[in-house]
């Protein structure tokens, strides 16, 4: 069954300078464009990450500091990345708790806000896990019935997703072949994330929640109200910008709303106080 696609698709993997996604930097991005008419098109650098690739880091993806000394930085990068991508939704393995958080720390660096709630996200590793319980190259061979021979290439593991996604889709009867149906099933839990890396999660009311600690399931508003400090520790901790951008909007949005209520609770008290007897 081939992807039914209502907008472009980026299938995208990067490779890091490690795994912290608040302190390290990519170093490769691979970007693999499907068109809603069966076009393609590719995109694939290597990028400066203004620090050092750890030796046992390089070991594993085969990008030394050599190779991307002459490289653009991310900042140099991102104007082309954001024209390449446009308003396309987004699919990679293990990318909603990796590879996402971390395009998302980087274009913050840069001031460019990449909204959440403006395209699906399609994570290849979770429908995989739900489905068969393996990893990356697992699933090569499972569903391809090939071998990756250039494993923690940012291409080469790109391309491979790809071609697992559109095996997935063939394989499961039962499972979408919408982007929409494949970004819901391939969510992890019911729960609806606010920010990339989880730590912020929507309630039914679709209010910002906690989403981890002993706040865990409280609205940002009644943690305001019983540990105001909560907020101030969370923007001063190591968390992802994108978590902190979330977090600030929402106490905007929290602060308007009181303004707005105790406009409203003015505005009763002066109509009671002159209303006719």
């Amino acid at each position: 069954m081939a992807l039914k696609l209502k907008r472009p698709l980026c299938v995208f993997d990067l490779e890091t300078t490690g795994l912290q996604i608040t302190t390290d930097r990519i170093v490769q991005i691979a970007i693999i464009k499907l068109f809603e008419d069966g076009r393609s098109e590719t995109l694939n650098e290597l990028v400066n990450p203004e620090q050092i690739i750890p030796d046992e880091i390089a070991a594993i993806h085969g990008i030394s500091n050599e190779m991307v000394v002459n490289a653009p930085t991310f900042k140099e990068l991102a104007p082309k990345l954001i024209t390449f991508i446009g308003d396309a939704d987004l699919a990679g393995y293990n990318s909603n708790r990796f590879d996402i958080p971390v395009l998302s720390e980087e274009l913050l660096r840069c001031d460019i806000d990449f909204d959440l709630g403006a395209r699906h996200f399609v994570d290849v590793q979770n429908i995989f896990h739900k489905m068969e319980q393996r990893t990356l190259a697992a699933a090569y061979q499972f569903y391809c019935g090939k071998t990756i021979e250039n494993a923690h290439n940012a291409l080469f593991d790109t391309l491979a997703t790809l071609e697992v996604l559109q095996a997935q889709t063939e394989k499961y009867a039962d499972l979408s072949s919408d982007i929409e149906g494949l970004a819901q099933f391939s969510t992890v839990g019911n729960q609806k994330n606010a920010d990339f890396a989880g730590r912020l999660s929507f309630n039914e009311q679709m209010e910002v929640c906690y989403n981890f600690g002993k706040h865990k399931g409280k609205t940002v508003a009644e943690v305001l109200k019983t540990e105001p400090g909560y907020y101030g520790w969370m923007l001063e901790a190591d968390f992802p910008r994108s978590t902190k951008l979330v977090l600030r909007k929402e106490m905007e949005r929290i602060k308007t709303a009181n303004g707005t209520q105790m406009m409203d609770d003015k505005l009763e008290l002066l109509k009671n106080k002159f209303k006719k007897p």
